[in-house]
């Protein structure tokens, strides 16, 4: 496909979970819903359009040990295109990836700088791991270098405790908050327990990943300040394994660790239901493969969101959240073509019959 290749999508084009058009038009990597005058040269796709998927934990240029080669990293992105996946918030990396901004080949990607730890409190080679009294000074700096998010860790196993607990006290966690607000960052908070979310989120945060230690009592209080959530339930789904592993050395926290993984499905639904927004992340990057966001968007149905609900989950309301058009007239021709309906069944999202990344046939 040339440069001047008109693309025409043809079928139902899903603008919005409503607004269905009969077809599009790709001018110069562009969406344009104006048949363009005197085309000569134009390639035809038919079938069902949604806006490029996107995945709001994924690790690009991480893997279980830490930071990869730049051909390593190429590879996990192409992975997230072939499946669909064309705008990733990159929820923490130890990697500088703004290499990829100059390829037109590859997903967007939103950078959250790299995770914020407190010392010896997250897994080994990922995070800036620090004491409380220097958190604003690293929230600073990432927020600095990020593309408008920071990314702290908010609980992890305490091995005294032998347990999940939090990792910052409450007045730390305020004024690392006020300090990415003012510098016009939103902060998100890895959180697996139950014992740091009141004061992350009256503390202000915008986002808990994770969230499975949501409860009757935090679940109002999100709903409240509408503070979203990224369940990363594909994710959630190794807690077995990962008990498994831990219960000779720390039977408390795999107990616990089982427990969350029990009512994974209750917790989000309950979420939901409860008007919190919900969005799709993988937690691609670390130990788990990337190209999963139909596996996640799967695993929400599978709590009891509905199918549209989950599905704009990855598209429509993911791109409104993260700020990013949709296919707006004049927007990058970011999209992602099936042969049947996704609203009417998500399991379609796993079989990309085109996806087209500014403009051009990519897969």
């Amino acid at each position: 496909m040339s440069d001047h290749t008109v693309l025409h999508v043809k079928g139902r084009v899903l603008v919005g979970p409503e607004e269905v058009r009969d077809e599009l038009w790709v001018i110069d990597g562009r969406v344009s819903y104006d048949r363009p005058a005197g085309a000569a040269d134009v390639r035809t796709v038919r079938g069902w359009a949604v806006p490029g998927l996107v995945d709001a934990h994924c690790h690009v240029g991480l893997d279980q040990h830490g930071a990869v080669p730049e051909d390593v990293a190429e590879k996990q992105a192409l992975t997230d295109r072939e499946a669909g996946t064309l705008l990733i918030r990159d929820a923490g990396s130890p990697s500088d990836t703004r290499w990829i901004d100059d390829r037109e080949d590859l997903p967007k990607i939103i950078r959250a700088g790299r995770h914020i730890a407190r010392t010896r409190r997250y897994i080994r080679n990922y995070a800036w791991e620090v004491e409380p009294d220097d958190l604003v000074a690293y929230v600073a700096q990432e927020a600095r270098r990020g593309d408008g998010w920071v990314k702290l860790v908010g609980d992890w196993i305490d091995r005294d405790l032998g347990d999940l607990s939090a990792c910052w006290p409450r007045g730390a966690v305020e004024a690392a908050i006020a300090e990415a607000h003012r510098l016009g960052a939103r902060v998100t908070a890895h959180c697996f327990a139950e014992d740091s979310l009141r004061d992350l989120v009256e503390a202000g945060i915008d986002c808990v990943e994770h969230a499975t230690g949501l409860t009757d009592d935090t679940i109002p209080l999100f709903a409240e300040r509408g503070v979203a959530i990224v369940p990363t339930l594909v994710n959630i789904a190794t807690f077995p394994a990962l008990a498994d592993g831990g219960e000779s050395r720390f039977p408390r926290w795999s107990a616990h660790m089982r427990r969350l993984h029990e009512r994974r499905y209750d917790t989000v639904r309950s979420a939901y239901d409860a008007g919190i927004p919900v969005f799709v992340g993988t937690d691609a990057g670390g130990s788990l493969a990337h190209g999963l966001a139909a596996a996640e968007v799967g695993e929400l149905v599978t709590a009891g969101i509905p199918p549209v609900e989950a599905l704009a989950a990855t598209t429509w309301a993911a791109r409104r959240w993260l700020g990013r058009p949709g296919l707006d007239e004049g927007a990058p021709a970011d999209l992602v073509v099936f042969d049947e309906d996704p609203r009417a069944d998500v399991r379609v999202l796993g079989a990309p019959r085109r996806v087209v990344l500014n403009g051009r046939v990519v897969g």
